[in-house]
């Protein structure tokens, strides 16, 4: 399957399930993603808008994200947020 441009409506996708973590709130402060049938990536929309856009990535592109969100790489970016 070609991977779906970035920025596409989620109702432009095949049905997918999407997921979002454990660390999400109720106000809806998260992110929610959802893997394409047949390889064709991982698409990330916003949870307060289901409709879209999604972003879709590739699995490598996500794991780079993920591992690097695991090893701290990004941990700046929310020292000073006021919900930390």
């Amino acid at each position: 399957m070609q991977q779906p441009p970035n920025g596409v409506p989620t109702t432009d996708l095949p049905p997918v399930r999407w997921l979002k973590s454990r660390r999400s709130n109720p106000s809806g402060n998260c992110v929610e993603l959802a893997e394409l049938p047949d390889g064709g990536g991982i698409a990330v929309r916003n949870s307060r808008h289901p409709e879209g856009p999604a972003l879709i990535y590739t699995v490598d592109e996500i794991a780079a994200f993920v591992l690097g969100a695991r090893d701290g790489d990004f941990d700046h970016l929310i020292a000073r947020s006021p919900s930390r």
